[in-house]
């Protein structure tokens, strides 16, 4: 049985910040958000686990 996918950390406010790459809701990079639906498993953790390192954009 395979674990379960993580669930997006999208909250629909989708607004990259020109100074920091990262998006104003969810705080991944452009990169993260276009490979979010293909990921592993593994991935997607390893995009979570990132996110938590991340201070908000100032926009937020």
């Amino acid at each position: 049985m395979h674990p379960p996918h993580p669930d997006s950390p999208c909250v629909k406010i989708c607004v990259i910040d020109d100074a920091t790459g990262l998006c104003a809701g969810c705080r991944r990079t452009i990169e993260e958000i276009m490979a979010w639906p293909r990921a592993t498993v593994a991935e997607k953790e390893a995009i979570l686990a990132a996110i938590g390192t991340r201070r908000p954009t100032p926009s937020s």
